[in-house]
């Protein structure tokens, strides 16, 4: 016995277009990590935020000197500075504006021990000797009772 070819479904309904339509009308897509997981942290989440913890707390030490300081970040220098090599950050004292460059600081760095801990106290490291260009003071100055746990 054959079949016919038309089939006594009745036609699909035509699709509802809202103003919110996602692929396929699956719904619109969650995170990678899910609704049980913090968000990912990335290298350049990290390094954001430890140049901005570091520079308010030194904000906070000197904060005269520091008002009206523009802090920037950036992936890497133009240009390579012959006999220095890349430059982890750019103090320009006539704009009161510092860039960091997240690339060289995280990458050139040879690290004795490459853990998180370490990696930060590289990036707070740079930005205390950017800042203290800046200033024109030893890096040790500018947060002397920091280091005093004696």
């Amino acid at each position: 016995m054959s079949r016919s070819r038309r089939s006594a479904a009745p036609p699909p309904a035509p699709m509802q277009r809202g103003s919110r339509r996602d692929r396929h009308g699956r719904g619109i897509r969650s995170s990678a990590t899910g609704p049980f997981l913090p968000p990912l942290h990335t290298r350049i989440d990290l390094f954001d935020m430890t140049v901005a913890s570091t520079v308010d707390y030194l904000r906070s030490v000197w904060p005269d000197q520091l008002a009206d300081v523009a802090f920037e970040v950036a992936a890497g220098p133009y240009s390579v500075v012959p006999g220095v090599g890349v430059e982890r950050w750019a103090v320009h004292a006539a704009e009161r504006r510092i860039v960091f460059y997240r690339l060289p600081i995280q990458r050139l760095t040879r690290l004795h021990r490459n853990d998180d801990l370490h990696r930060r106290m590289v990036i707070e490291s740079c930005v205390f000797r950017a800042i203290a260009e800046l200033l024109g003071k030893d890096p040790w100055d500018l947060a002397p009772d920091r280091f005093r746990h004696f």
